[in-house]
């Protein structure tokens, strides 16, 4: 599920694209911010789907099978036991996967090749052949050779990567987060009562998150003048244009998060945009960025602009 690292990812990747656009209509990057998290979500479904269709092609498999003159020893063994495999049943029962699949316009029938190359790996591993031998029809067994389909089928395949990468514009930064879901699908699919199967959320708790991830785009947006000024007064030393512009926006975004969102300790803030500078920005720049955040924070405590709630949100 997206926590509060991949939600502060979401925002920056919208305020960089703020920056290089001539619309500054805070409106519609709001709105950009939100698809942008609803991605994540459809990624999720179109990928449990593909598990779906996966499933189903038994029966497309079975009838080729049955229509051959000479059917091989190696046809006899192959059944369409996938097709009813007790996770992909309980999947099929859940509401909200029916819904979200209805609503995101979910449908692997515009590259049929997809799903047939996937089935024709499974149909040579040896796990699919023990799968077909097991007795066990428990939820808790069944879901092995589903994992094994997503983990080891569909996570190393090429072409299925170039599918989700032209389909989906974050993919490289989100892919981490589907496996994440879908790892969490596995675990509550855990009762043979499909109605007791949930699926995975898409953060800890939208309400507060979508709240969150809306206010720290809009203060930085509104604030951008002001907290650029702060930076430029520690980077006198530095050309600007030698300064990266995600290390600029993370900083305007860590500024925001510490003199507007008194319940995230500082920190916590302070870590976190660090952390994010390693991840997308120079080899340098956490250095840099931790030094004139300090620098900053020692500016504004003094000047007593950080208010935080609770004991130890300041330290």
């Amino acid at each position: 599920m997206l926590n509060r690292r991949h939600l502060r990812v979401k925002v920056m990747q919208t305020l960089y694209a703020y920056s290089l656009s001539e619309d500054k209509q805070i409106k519609n990057f709001e709105k950009a911010l939100l698809n942008s998290v609803d991605e994540v979500n459809q990624m999720y479904i179109w990928t449990l789907n593909l598990l779906d269709e996966v499933a189903e092609y038994v029966l497309i498999d079975a009838e080729g099978r049955a229509n051959k003159f000479l059917p091989t020893e190696k046809d006899k063994v192959y059944t369409t036991k996938l097709n009813t495999n007790t996770f992909i049943e309980s999947l099929r029962q859940n509401r909200a996967y029916l819904e979200d699949v209805k609503k995101y316009k979910v449908s692997w029938s515009f590259d049929p090749e997809i799903v047939r190359s996937i089935f024709a790996q499974l149909k040579e591993s040896e796990e699919y052949l023990a799968y077909l031998q097991q007795e066990d029809r428990s939820i808790g067994a069944e879901k092995d050779i589903i994992k094994y389909i997503f983990k080891k089928i569909i996570l190393k395949s090429p072409e299925i990567e170039q599918v989700f990468e032209s389909k989906f514009i974050n993919w490289p930064t989100d892919k981490e987060i589907l496996q994440a879901m879908i790892a969490k699908t596995f675990k509550n699919f855990s009762s043979e009562n499909p109605t007791q199967n949930k699926l995975a959320d898409l953060t800890p708790n939208w309400d507060e998150d979508g709240e969150f991830i809306i206010d720290l785009l809009k203060e930085t947006i509104r604030h951008t003048n002001e907290y650029q000024e702060m930076i430029s007064v520690k980077t006198k030393n530095w050309e600007a244009d030698r300064i990266a512009l995600v290390d600029t926006l993370l900083m305007r975004m860590a500024i925001s998060e510490l003199m507007n969102f008194p319940t995230i300790p500082v920190k916590v803030t302070i870590n976190e945009y660090i952390e994010l500078s390693k991840a997308f920005s120079t080899a340098k720049s956490n250095t840099f960025i931790n030094g004139i955040l300090d620098k900053i924070l020692v500016e504004l405590t003094q000047q007593g602009r950080i208010r935080k709630e609770g004991r130890g949100l300041k330290d």
